[in-house]
């Protein structure tokens, strides 16, 4: 099982480009960083997570930007959106940033995605709640044209533009692989259609099948569309900090368990980071 770590780049905690070479000395396979532009200070929406959001929501570095500091400060460390919030960005522009990040990074980015839980948030950039999954499906096909495509052309509802000359194109053929974030009742459908990978926050739902059904219900129905069930990855956040858990997690089909990192400076994070190293050994 690969291992990976997952930390809010913020103003106030160690520096991304830091932190990337501190993961790549013990081993970890890839670095995930999450991604919100804003928060509205109406706090209207309540946060999955719990009662209180924490600061770093609002303190986050672009992650993209963040992910180019890490990945030129490692030479073997994947950098990835632990999520990309598409739905709040413009697809050519975002095209755009993948592919310049898997080129300058020699083909280690992997483009984690999700649709959000904000609604005040998206609706800042244009995005209507109930449309953004929608809005989410246009974004990553014409993204994907935009990466596979000399001339590329996409028109749907809310993406929609003639051919356009759009570089570079990605290291990764046909293009990074694009991993969807969350659990709800259509993420398998949206992983099949248009994903490689699917990625649940481990803790977040209560009662249903156990995530070793979930994945083999993933392969069935992947296998049905005709698709390679193999061929789509599993990953987990909020990967369990004891080895035992961690086995478990190997054993229900997850290829890669992913830690949460406290958003703080380098003499907090660095304890945590060594005791995963020493569970990942």
């Amino acid at each position: 099982m690969l291992y990976g770590a997952t930390m809010f780049p913020t103003d106030y905690a160690i520096r991304p480009d830091e932190l990337a070479r501190l993961l790549e000395e013990r081993g970890f396979e890839s670095y995930w960083a999450p991604e919100h532009t804003h928060i509205p200070a109406s706090r209207r929406t309540p946060w999955p997570g719990g009662p209180e959001l924490p600061k770093e929501y609002w303190h986050a570095h672009d992650p993209f930007v963040a992910l180019t500091a890490a990945a030129m400060a490692t030479t073997k460390l994947k950098v990835a959106t632990g999520i990309c919030l598409i739905i709040e960005r413009d697809p050519i522009t975002t095209a755009k940033a993948v592919a310049s990040l898997d080129f300058l990074s020699n083909g280690r980015f992997l483009f984690g995605i999700g649709g959000g839980w904000n609604a005040e948030e998206m609706e800042n950039h244009g995005t209507k709640f109930r449309q953004r999954w929608r809005v989410m499906r246009e974004n990553v096909l014409a993204m994907k044209e935009i990466w596979t495509q000399d001339e590329a052309e996409f028109h749907g509802d809310f993406v929609d533009f003639d051919k356009v000359w759009a570089y570079p194109k990605p290291v990764q053929q046909p293009h990074p692989p694009v991993i969807m974030g969350g659990d709800g009742p259509r993420t398998f459908d949206r992983v099949i259609e248009y994903g490689d990978g699917w990625m649940p926050i481990l803790g977040r739902t209560a009662g249903g099948p156990s995530l070793a059904e979930k994945i083999a219900e993933l392969r069935r129905r992947a296998k049905e569309a005709g698709r390679d069930p193999m061929s789509i990855s599993i990953s987990t956040f909020g990967a369990p900090g004891d080895r035992d858990g961690l086995d478990k997690l190997e054993q229900a089909g997850v290829e890669r368990a992913i830690f949460w990192l406290p958003p703080a400076d380098r003499e907090t994070v660095l304890p945590v980071l060594d005791r995963y190293a020493e569970l990942m050994a």
